[in-house]
This record gives structure tokens, C-alpha cells and sequence, in this order.
């Protein structure tokens, strides 16, 4: 009776255990649970979202009207190719940079409602033109504009969406291309056949002017590195070269810009000169495109966006080389695809192959722009973005359809009697390479985890 009772008390896996017996069932491990975005998260993110579509329904006009402003203006191929591409993308490019660092230090929200604005006055000019240098010099305006529409909302999107749920959030922001492509090919070419293509321009500069508006009363401007407390500690004010540097000399960043600048010089390449294509070369009337290839494309790129941003959400945590071998799986399943809408005899058939086309070309989107976002610090964010659209919308944008426009007018001085499909097919090799630099950065992602895996 006087001797001393033990009791074992032992809390662990299997439950609560005194004496060996199970007084408490065990419970499930505990889960750390994602923030949530920030409040209005949503509204901003489709705020966002509605300029994304307002940037690229002006940008997509040139193309989707390339017909008729051809048949106006009296230009060649080339010199649409050269409009629609170089002579873009210098402006749009490069301006970026300045752009992208003074946002970063500033008002985001106001540096995109600003650009909205011009980019939209400078649209309304394209429609204004009376001959093919005024078109030029209002096509570059646009350029500058458009320079400061991108890179502010990929920092915004950030700052309002923790790790975990960015990529479906960019998935929806990048339906802005395809909304705006499928919008700009319903509404420009419907326009255009009822009026003529200088009223499609017009018309969609004047609701960008009402988009400029709504950023600058619905938007508010969140703070810098809301999810990324380990990255704010120190947080200043990076320097311009610091920035530049410091994503030039990381190759992670320099395969994702690369690989992405392949694959748009196949992605712009084919978009400014599709409804062409379709239409000299296919049959299809401009009231035909302006329903048939508007639903391809909206659809087709919708689907992509969607189905990529949350794929990435779902195997980037288990490896972030899915980061890469998400867009290199897409890109290889679109090739065939991509030969059998050039080679299809009739516009219906090809349209068909073009749906495919449109979903699998965009997967490698969201997730380059994640990687981006995510590798540098908070107070970066806005001119790695801007970097990032340098590298590849120059490679994509500038030499993509400056590239298709060329090799078609060559084809033609050579006698071929379709020379624009024939440039069309010589996009195939950029597909390759596309595929190889992003299995390239997969593999560099996979080495990375290793090594930080070792030293932990």
C-alpha cells in the first residue's frame, strides 16, 4: 500500500497511451492550411484579368484584320509581319524595363491604369491612319502603352494570392489572351465587315479608355511581399543593375525566359497571320471567322490556361520540375497537330486541329510566370517580369511573325502557290527546341531540390 505508483503517460502517433491502454484514438496529423488571398482578391484578380483582355484584344487586331488593312493599305506580307512583330516589339520590350522599375517603386496601380489609357488612345489611332507609316507609328505607341500593362499585374497577383493557389490565379489571369484574341476576332472582324476595319479599331481604343478608369477605382495597391515574410526581412529598394543581374545570371530564370521566347515565336508567328491564312489560303469568308475561328481560338486557349494553371498548382508540390515538364508534355503532344491544321485541305478540318493547337501551346504560360515570380524577392517582382516578357516577347513577338511575314513573301518571289502555309511549316523546328530547353530546366529544378535536399 505504500509503495509508489508509476503511471506512463505517451503521447504519439498511435494516440494518448497511460499504462500502455489507449485512453484517446489518435488524430490525424495536422496540416498546415494555405492563406487565403488577400480580401477583394477576386475582384482584383478579374479586374486584372479584364485589362489583360482589353491589352491583347488591341494587340490581336492587326492580325485578325490583316486582310482588309492589306487590301487597304497595300502592304505586303512582310511589311505585316514587320508591323505586327519588330517593329512592336522594340517599343514594347525594352520600354518594359524602365517601366518595370519604376513600378516597383511606386504605384503599380497607377503605372498600369496609366498604360491601359495610352495603349487604348494609341489603338484608336491604328484606326486613324492614312497609310501604312502612320499605322507603323501608331502600332509602336501601342507598343510603348502595352509595355506597362503586363509586369504591374503579375506583382499585384503575387502580393494578393499566397504560394499554392498563384498558379490557378495566373491561369486566370492569362485567360485575358484568349478571351481578348476570341472577343477581338468576334467583335474586330464583325465590325469590320459591317463598317470597315478602321471602325474595329476604333471602337475597342474607346472601351480600353472606360478599362483605364476602372483599375485606377476598383484596384488598391497591396503591400510588397505580403506571403513572403522570409524574403521581407531586409526588404528595400533593389537597385536597377542589382535586378538585371541578378536575373541574367540565374539560369533557372534564363531556360524558363528562353524556352518560353521559343515557344511564342511559334505562338506569334502562327496568331498574326492565322485569320490570313484561313482566309487566302482556306476559303473562309470574314464573317466566318469572325464566329468559327473566334470560338477555336477562345475556347482552345481558355482550356489551356485553366487546365495548365492548375496542374501547376497540384505537381509543383511534389517537385518543382513540373514547373518545366508540364509545358515540354504540351508542346510535344501539339506538334502533330499543329502539321495536320497547316496541312487540312478545307477551313473546317483545320479548324478542328487548331483547337488542339490553341490548348496545348499554352501551358508553358502560367508556369514561367510562376517560376519567375516566385524565385525572385517581392521588391524585384515587377521588373523580373518585365525581364521576363523582354526575353521571350522579343524572341516571340519580334521575330515570330517578322520571321513568317519574310519567309512568305520569299516563298512567293520563288513561284510557290501557297506561300504562306509553306512559311507556316517551317515554325515545326521551334517546337523542338522549345521542348528541349524546357526538359533542360526541369532537369536543372530536379538538381536544385537534390543538392538543397543534401545540405539540409
Amino acid at each position: 500500500m505504500g509503495g509508489t505508483v508509476r503511471v506512463a503517460v505517451h503521447q504519439g502517433q498511435e494516440g494518448l497511451r497511460v499504462n500502455g491502454t489507449v485512453l484517446v484514438e489518435p488524430t490525424a496529423p495536422a496540416v498546415a492550411a494555405r492563406p487565403a488571398p488577400l480580401p477583394r482578391g477576386r475582384i482584383v484578380l478579374w479586374t486584372l484579368t479584364f485589362v489583360y483582355v482589353i491589352n491583347f484584344l488591341d494587340r490581336s487586331l492587326l492580325g485578325i484584320l490583316a486582310k482588309p488593312i492589306q487590301d487597304d493599305l497595300h502592304v505586303t506580307d512582310g511589311q505585316l509581319g514587320l508591323i505586327g512583330g519588330l517593329y512592336f516589339a522594340v517599343f514594347y520590350c525594352f520600354i518594359a524595363i524602365p517601366v518595370g522599375w519604376l513600378a516597383d517603386r511606386t504605384s503599380r496601380v497607377g503605372v498600369l491604369s496609366l498604360a491601359c489609357a495610352l495603349w487604348s488612345a494609341a489603338t484608336t489611332f491604328c484606326g486613324l491612319a492614312a497609310n501604312y507609316t502612320q499605322l507603323v507609328l501608331a502600332r509602336m505607341l501601342v507598343g510603348v502603352g502595352e509595355a506597362g500593362g503586363v509586369p504591374p499585374s503579375y506583382a499585384l497577383i503575387t502580393d494578393y494570392y499566397p504560394p499554392g493557389r498563384r498558379g490557378l490565379a495566373f491561369g486566370v489571369y492569362n485567360l485575358g489572351p484568349p478571351i481578348g484574341v476570341a472577343l477581338g476576332i468576334a467583335f474586330g472582324a464583325s465590325i469590320a465587315a459591317a463598317f470597315d476595319w478602321r471602325a474595329a479599331f476604333i471602337a475597342m481604343g474607346a472601351i480600353g479608355i472606360v478599362a483605364a478608369v476602372a483599375v485606377r477605382l476598383i484596384v488598391r495597391e497591396p503591400p510588397r511581399g505580403t506571403f513572403d515574410r522570409a524574403k521581407t526581412a531586409d526588404l528595400g529598394r533593389a537597385g536597377f543593375w542589382e535586378t538585371v543581374k541578378a536575373f541574367f545570371s540565374n539560369p533557372l530564370l534564363m531556360l524558363a525566359a528562353i524556352g518560353s521566347g521559343s515557344t511564342q515565336f511559334i505562338t506569334y508567328g502562327l496568331g498574326n497571320f492565322t485569320s490570313l491564312f484561313l482566309m487566302r489560303e482556306k476559303g473562309m469568308t470574314l464573317q466566318e471567322v469572325a464566329v468559327w475561328y473566334a470560338l477555336v481560338a477562345g475556347l482552345g486557349m481558355s482550356v489551356g490556361m485553366l487546365v495548365s494553371g492548375r496542374a501547376i498548382d497540384t505537381f509543383v508540390q511534389r517537385s518543382r520540375a513540373y514547373y518545366a515538364i508540364i509545358p515540354a508534355c504540351s508542346l510535344t503532344l501539339a506538334i502533330p497537330l499543329y502539321l495536320a491544321f497547316v496541312w487540312s485541305p478545307g477551313w473546317a478540318l483545320s479548324l478542328v486541329f487548331l483547337l488542339g493547337v490553341m490548348a496545348l501551346n499554352y501551358f508553358y504560360l502560367s508556369s514561367a510566370i510562376a517560376l519567375v515570380q516566385e524565385e525572385v524577392r517581392p521588391d524585384q517582382r515587377v521588373m523580373a517580369g518585365a525581364l521576363l516578357l523582354l526575353v521571350m516577347n522579343f524572341m516571340g513577338l519580334g521575330l515570330g511573325p517578322t520571321y513568317v511575314g519574310a519567309a512568305s513573301d520569299y516563298f512567293h518571289s520563288l513561284g510557290y502557290a501557297r506561300p504562306l502555309q509553306t512559311a507556316l511549316y517551317t515554325l515545326t523546328p521551334a517546337y523542338v527546341i522549345a521542348i528541349l530547353l524546357f526538359l533542360w530546366l526541369a532537369r536543372r529544378l530536379k538538381a536544385e531540390a537534390q543538392t538543397q535536399g543534401t545540405a539540409s
